[in-house]
């Protein structure tokens, strides 16, 4: 007898999920849908991540997986409402101390929790906050169990500007002990989760080489994806280009306050302000350790953004071969016809 996997009923009515590919800003973006109100601490949910990624490799039914994401969603908000599982390491990004408002989560401490929680939850409707990296062309469990609940904010950025991280993933990360995703056996090899289909061209090519196949892969399947999610569950997806958001974030913060049904603060500004949102140009981020340590260089006195893209295409040249240059270019043409042009 095959049993029909049940989560009923449910407390998290208001979920946001920033989610992209390595390096495309979503720690920029996620503090400030932290600022909007009633929008919950951004935390990371790995257990999604990997329940989607079960699911794409049929190891876990969509029944299943759909469930145990309502579950994980529930329980993340639950928690959050009393501060268990909050992050309070002062270095991290997902810290409660990089909150707008530290505060509320030292008073949840010490207030009423547990039997109390349900009816705070119901009292403030608050919106849960996760940050997900790139599951949003397996994303069938994560519809199926929330859907209308659920608003996904795609954050995608121009290739070139996203390599360095993502090679230095390939050379440190992948079948590293902190790696903490799903990974599979072929050919007597293991491989993670998103080299499914690819894994050839994986196995022959070089850090940054499959870096760029990484790249147009998970492009070419969540174009693809989105779509079909779109008919399929009337899926809210909402894609913010990086770069038009970093240089003139109002109409896509006016599109997401629409989107979560709630309103830009006094304290959102704040953020944006830290988070030096607007900038005059892309590259002029946060001066991080953990930025450098994934890449971040400040841009050159005088350089134009062109230009600056063109330094990180002189990595790709470097280290590898020309189909693959060639295969960066296309890419990255492809992006600027459809996002956003350094030239314009």
């Amino acid at each position: 007898m095959t049993l029909f996997i049940s989560r009923e009923p449910q407390l998290a009515e208001n979920i946001v999920m920033v989610g992209g590919l390595d390096g495309c800003g979503k720690t920029l973006l996620s503090p400030i849908i932290s600022a909007l109100d009633r929008v919950e601490l951004s935390t990371y949910s790995y257990e999604i991540e990997h329940y989607c990624a079960l699911h794409s490799l049929n190891e876990l039914s969509l029944n299943t997986a759909s469930a145990l994401i309502r579950m994980q969603t529930d329980y993340k908000l639950y928690n959050g409402m009393m501060s268990r599982e909050v992050n309070f390491r002062p270095s991290d990004l997902s810290s409660v101390f990089k909150y707008h408002n530290p505060d509320q989560y030292f008073e949840r401490l010490f207030q009423p929790g547990d039997a109390a929680i349900p009816e705070v939850i119901s009292q403030s409707q608050p919106i849960l906050n996760l940050t997900i990296h790139n599951v949003l062309y397996i994303s069938d469990p994560i519809w199926k169990g929330l859907g209308d609940r659920c608003v996904y904010i795609e954050v995608v950025r121009h290739p070139l500007y996203m390599i360095r991280q993502q090679a230095l993933n390939m050379t440190n990360l992948v079948n590293d002990a902190r790696d903490f995703i799903i990974y599979y056996e072929y050919k007597d090899k293991k491989y993670p989760y998103w080299t499914q289909g690819w894994e050839d061209d994986f196995e022959a090519s070089s850090g940054i080489e499959r870096s760029v196949h990484y790249i147009n892969q998970m492009t070419q399947r969540t174009e693809l994806a989105k779509e079909i999610l779109r008919k399929k569950y009337q899926a809210n997806i909402l894609t913010i280009p990086f770069e038009a958001f970093a240089l003139d974030p109002e109409p896509w913060m006016a599109k997401v306050a629409a989107a979560l049904k709630t309103e830009i603060t006094d304290d959102t500004r704040n953020v944006m302000f830290a988070q030096k949102v607007p900038r005059k140009k892309i590259a002029q981020g946060i001066d991080l350790e953990i930025y450098r340590r994934c890449g971040w260089v400040p841009p050159k006195d005088g350089t134009t953004e062109r230009e600056e893209l063109m330094i990180r295409r002189k990595d790709v040249v470097m280290e590898s071969r020309e189909e693959i240059v060639s295969l960066i270019d296309q890419l990255s043409e492809s992006y600027e016809k459809k996002y956003w042009s350094p030239d314009s």
